[in-house]
């Protein structure tokens, strides 16, 4: 199948997964991860109706701005960041999907006030404490959530979560409720600084029908609207 049609396909599987849930399928954003994809791909996501790209690699997120790739659509980033790169990113695009340390969480804040402007971002909640992932554990997500409360460069949108990869349908279901809760429980805390915290990024490919299920507001899709990805050199 085309581009086109894939858009379609995994539009729809939202919208029915939401309504089974008894929501509205409008409150699930369709994220394209466009990473490794051509300019011109990119281009054509936007024409078949993608209104929101997310990067994982600050090399590709700078050329595909150099080359205007992403005009027409939101623009996010959604992959690991190191702090010696957040001036590349910060006020380039509408969202940080992955702050995943304080280190990083001030740095981000640093930038966005050099540039004089408010940064939104999500935490990076690391559900299953897996050594390879970058992320909070879920016990120091609302120590990290009060320190982008005090922080003026960075408006604290909601949570992140990039679970353990699903080998069969449901299997991630819990991790999802899991971070659902978790915001919950941070609002809760954070009366003062709540209102904005409307955000909840989980689920890719491979199980984003359990993560709207769940609660997800933005699902992270690649491959499953561009196909299987060619395998990428670390980023320097």
């Amino acid at each position: 199948m085309g581009l086109q049609e894939n858009i379609k396909q995994v539009r729809a599987a939202i919208d029915e997964a939401a309504r089974a849930a008894g929501r509205d399928p409008t409150s699930v954003t369709l994220l394209a991860a466009t990473k490794t994809q051509s300019s011109n791909t990119i281009r054509a996501a936007i024409a078949a109706g993608i209104t929101v790209c997310g990067e994982n690699r600050v090399q590709e997120l700078t050329a595909h701005l150099a080359d205007d790739a992403y005009q027409g659509a939101e623009l996010h980033f959604i992959g690991h960041l190191q702090t010696n790169k957040v001036k590349y990113v910060v006020g380039k695009v509408a969202l940080i999907h992955s702050v995943s340390s304080e280190k990083l969480l001030q740095a981000i804040a640093a930038q966005a006030d050099k540039l004089g402007l408010v940064q939104d971002i999500l935490l990076e909640i690391n559900l299953a404490g897996e050594a390879s992932k970058s992320g909070f554990a879920p016990g120091e997500a609302l120590a990290a959530a009060r320190l982008a409360a005090c922080l003026d460069g960075v408006r604290l949108r909601g949570l992140m979560c990039i679970p353990p990869a699903a080998h069969h349908p449901g299997e991630n279901f819990h991790h999802f409720m899991t971070l659902r809760q978790l915001a919950v429980d941070i609002r809760q805390e954070m009366v003062d600084n709540n209102r904005d915290m409307d955000m909840l990024s989980m689920g890719m490919s491979g199980d984003y029908k359990d993560a709207v299920a769940a609660g997800s507001t933005c699902v992270r899709v690649g491959s499953a609207l561009f196909g299987p990805r060619p395998p990428v050199l670390p980023e320097g």
